[in-house]
């Protein structure tokens, strides 16, 4: 069978460009076709450096002209890499926390997953570690590191640094605790504008004395909205960990919340995602795994995303006790929950160590607004 040039840009436009929401003919990324008899050559361009990019893009190329011109077809794949050599100079321009090394944003895109439980259990890890860890709860209209941590009673001190009144963050395990929580009453709901919350949060950063901390670890609300780019706005952020359960509802959301951090006007590196609630094994039943949720949803997730996969937390009644009753299951000792929690923590650790050799300092974003629309760029 003798190919045709037009047949095969025909059936490379349905193949999409990854992050780019274009066709590869479209998107320009195809620079040549050259057929002869039943022979094709195909150079494309692409953007990612990665060896699993430019497998993929291969292999997509190869069934799409087998599938949609000729099963026969003997194709020649010539992709070539256009990436800049290092990475762009990403200054430092917003307001970094004198004393802090690294700043973590964990989020998740919808509520209900377990995100502050697993934030609390990886600072009490961290500490275990060995690191000074701090926790800011950006929650600001569900805190709940109060509960969590056993603080909920406690109220920031007034300390005098270098001439100036500061908050003194609470502190318990060994972690120090910031929320608005330590500001309201129980039964006192928090009904503010994005200003009033972003002003907020800004003196809980800004107007308390953190000291040396290895992590700060951020409780993002859920979603993604204002007060995640006002965190943004004020913090170099380190890196992002998203956290979702393994059905399909929460693994959606979990994909806008990646989508969000690696907007371009954003580019927070995603150090990766944590499955959690993977599986139930109940007590009396110790080498059995339920998936009530979905088996194995985030490690596909991953793999579509090319993030990495930093672990899974069980469904554990004594995770939730544990938080419950402001104690962090990671604190008990020779505990499956423990383990996990361990595992993920030493990978969570690998991706930043890696993060920070590899790339430069995150950029602050500077949030503008103009008619009526708000708009992100990088300062």
């Amino acid at each position: 069978m003798k190919l045709n040039k037009k047949d095969i840009l025909k059936a490379l436009e349905t193949i999409t460009v990854p992050g780019e929401g274009k066709n590869m003919v479209e998107s320009g990324a195809i620079t040549n076709v050259v057929t002869f008899g039943d022979e094709v050559v195909v150079d494309i361009t692409i953007t990612n450096p990665s060896l699993q990019a430019k497998k993929r893009t291969e292999v997509e190329i190869l069934k799409t002209i087998h599938d949609l011109v000729y099963e026969k077809a003997k194709i020649k794949v010539n992709v070539k890499v256009d990436a800049p050599e290092k990475p762009k100079a990403n200054v430092i321009k917003g307001n970094p926390i004198p004393g802090i090394q690294n700043i973590v944003a964990v989020a998740s895109g919808k509520g209900g997953v377990g995100k502050s439980t697993v934030t609390a259990n990886l600072a009490v890890t961290l500490t275990k570690m060995g690191f000074k860890v701090g926790v800011l709860d950006a929650d600001i209209y569900g805190p709940s590191m109060p509960i969590m941590f056993d603080v909920e009673t406690e109220r920031p001190l007034a300390v005098t640094i270098d001439g100036k009144s500061k908050m003194k963050p609470v502190e318990n395990y060994g972690i120090k605790v910031l929320s608005i929580g330590f500001f309201t009453q129980p039964n006192q709901a928090v009904v503010w504008r994005g200003p009033m919350a972003a002003k907020a949060l800004n003196q809980m950063i800004f107007d308390a004395h953190w000291g040396e901390l290895d992590f700060m670890l951020i409780d993002l609300p859920p979603g993604t909205g204002d007060i995640h780019l006002s965190i943004m706005q004020s913090l170099p952020i380190t890196g992002a960990v998203v956290v979702s359960t393994p059905q399909n509802v929460a693994l959606a959301d979990a994909k806008k919340g990646v989508a969000m951090f690696q907007q371009e006007s954003i580019d927070v590196p995603v150090l990766g995602i944590i499955e959690n609630m993977a599986y139930f094994t109940p007590d009396e039943l110790p080498n059995n795994k339920y998936y009530i949720f979905g088996k194995e949803g985030a490690m596909n997730l991953v793999e579509d995303l090319q993030v990495p996969f930093l672990g899974e937390v069980p469904l554990v009644q004594s995770i939730r006790e544990a938080g419950d009753v402001g104690r962090p299951a990671a604190l008990q000792t020779a505990t499956a929950t423990e383990q996990a929690f361990e595992a993920i923590t030493k990978r969570v650790v690998e991706e930043v160590v890696k993060r920070n050799t590899n790339l430069p300092p995150t950029e602050a974003i500077k949030i503008t607004t103009m008619a009526g629309c708000s708009s992100v760029k990088n300062k």
